[in-house]
C-alpha cells in the first residue's frame, strides 16, 4: 500500500548522511506523500534549503525566531500537522537534546511539542554509537514510545567500520509504511521465533570460544518478520547490533542459555534459528584465569557437546513451530551437508551459504544463500542481507496456513 494522502514532517540533522536525504524525499512522493522538511542549522551544511524544497515542494523550516511563523505558533502547527515526523539523519547530539527535553533551535522545540509519532534513523561514528551515553539516550527514547530504524554497518565517512551508517532510503520508507498503514501485515497475528549472532563458550572469566558471525543476517530476519506484521522473539548472542525496531529481544552468552530463552519463548508458529551456536563448551570452566606459566605445557581442554537447540526445537511435539528454519554455513560441501542436516534435525527448510574466508560473507554485508526445502533447493543470487531477510520473511509469510 503506498503512502497517498500521509503527511511526513522530517527533519534533517547536521550529519554526512544528509546526502541521502533528496533520495527519501523522492521516495516518498512516488508513494504519494507529502513531505515537509525541517533543515538544523547543522544539516545546512550538508544539503541546501532550496534542494529540498524544490523535492518536496514545500517551505523548508529551520529559525525558530520567525516572527510570521511564531505569531501563528508555527512550531506547534509543524509539530501537529503531520502525521509522522522523521528524523534523518539522527545525529548523536540531537538524539541527546531529545533524550534531555531540550527546545534550543526549532528541529529540537518540534520534536518536544509533538504529540504524533516520531521515527529516528540515527547516524553516526562507530563510537559514538557505541558510547554508553548515546546507548542511555536511545534506551530512554525508545522507553518514550519513539520508534527507530538502523544504523546499519558499514564503511563510514570517517573510514571507520561499524553499525552508525544511516538506514537506507527505502529501508526508512518501509519503516513509515509500517506505522502509517492500517492494513495488517501477512504475519499479523503470528509469533516467529528468530535466534542470531554467536554463542561464547567460557574457558576462565575472560577467555572462550566464540565464531565470527556478526548477528547482521538474523537480526535482519527479525527486522523483515517485525515489518509484515509479525510479534518477534529474538534470542541474540552477543553483537554489536542494535536491537531491530518492535522486536522484543532475550540476550544471551551461552548455548545453554540460548536453548532455555528458546523454550521460554514457544509457542511459535514459525522458528528462524540463524545463531551461529557453538559445537561444543569447555567441560568444566575454570573459575579464576588461566596463568600461563613459564616452561608449563599449555592446558588441555576437554569440550563436550553443547545441546543442538534446532533439533531440540525441531522434534515432533506439541511445541514444535509450524515451520522451522535451519542454517547451515559450510565451507565445503556446502549442499551435501545441508540437505543431510535438514533430514537429521527434521527442519522444514535448511538456509545454506558458503561462508569460505574468500566469500567475505561471514560478518559482511552481503550474503549468497541456497534454500532447501522437500521440494528441492532454491538458488538465490548474491545480495545484501537484508534483501535477503525480506525475501526469506515472506516466503515464511506464504508458508504458514491461514488461520
Amino acid at each position: 500500500m503506498n503512502l497517498a494522502g500521509k503527511r511526513i514532517l522530517l527533519i534533517v540533522a547536521g550529519g554526512i548522511a544528509a546526502f541521502k536525504v533528496p533520495e527519501l524525499i523522492r521516495a516518498l512522493r512516488r508513494e504519494g506523500a507529502a513531505v515537509r522538511c525541517v533543515l538544523t542549522t547543522g544539516g545546512a551544511q550538508f544539503v541546501t534549503p532550496l534542494t529540498l524544497q524544490a523535492l518536496s515542494e514545500n517551505r523548508v523550516y529551520s529559525d525558530i525566531f520567525s516572527l510570521t511563523d511564531e505569531s501563528e505558533m508555527g512550531h506547534i502547527q509543524l509539530s501537529r500537522g503531520a502525521d509522522l515526523i522523521v528524523v534523518a539523519p539522527a545525529t548523536a547530539n540531537l538524539l541527546a537534546r531529545m533524550a534531555a527535553g531540550l527546545a534550543d533551535d526549532l528541529a529540537a522545540t518540534v520534536l518536544l511539542a509533538t504529540d504524533k509519532p516520531v521515527l529516528v534513523a540515527p547516524a553516526m561514528n562507530v563510537r559514538m554509537w557505541q558510547h554508553a551515553a548515546t546507548a542511555t539516550n536511545m534506551a530512554i527514547l525508545q522507553a518514550r514510545g519513539v520508534h527507530v530504524i538502523g544504523p546499519d554497518e558499514g564503511v563510514m565517512a570517517c573510514n571507520e567500520y561499524g553499525p552508525g551508517r544511516m538506514s537506507e532510503p527505502p529501508a526508512i520508507v518501509e519503516a513509515i509504511r509500517a506505522m502509517l498503514t492500517d492494513v495488517p501485515g501477512p504475519l499479523a497475528g503470528r509469533h516467529v521465533l528468530v535466534t542470531s549472532g554467536p554463542t561464547h563458550e567460557p574457558i576462565d572469566p575472560v577467555r572462550y570460544l566464540a565464531n565470527r558471525s556478526s548477528g547482521r543476517q538474523g537480526h535482519a530476519i527479525a527486522a523483515a518478520l517485525a515489518a509484515l506484521g509479525a510479534r518477534v522473539s529474538l534470542v541474540s548472542g552477543p553483537v554489536s547490533l542494535p536491537d531491530p525496531a518492535g522486536v522484543a529481544v532475550q540476550r544471551v552468552e551461552t548455548a545453554i542459555e540460548m536453548l532455555a530463552a528458546c523454550q521460554a519463548a514457544l509457542p511459535a508458529d514459525a522458528a528462524v534459528f540463524a545463531a551461529a551456536v557453538a559445537d561444543w563448551r569447555v567441560a568444566q570452566a575454570a573459575g579464576q584465569k588461566l596463568k600461563k606459566q613459564p616452561g608449563t605445557p599449555a592446558p588441555k581442554l576437554a569440550l563436550v557437546a553443547n545441546p543442538d537447540i534446532l533439533a531440540t526445537l525441531a522434534a515432533p511435539g506439541p511445541q514444535r513451530p509450524h515451520l522451522v528454519v535451519g542454517f547451515a554455513a559450510e565451507t565445503h560441501d556446502m549442499l551435501a551437508h545441508a540437505k543431510a542436516k535438514r533430514q537429521r534435525k527434521n527442519a522444514d527448510w535448511i538456509v545454506a551459504n558458503d561462508v569460505s574466508p574468500a566469500t567475505g560473507i561471514m560478518g559482511g554485508a552481503e550474503n549468497e544463500v541456497h534454500l532447501i526445502t522437500a521440494a528441492g533447493i532454491e538458488d538465490w543470487p548474491r545480495m545484501a542481507k537484508d534483501e535477503v531477510a525480506r525475501r526469506l520473511a515472506a516466503r515464511i509469510a506464504g508458508a504458514l496456513p491461514v488461520k
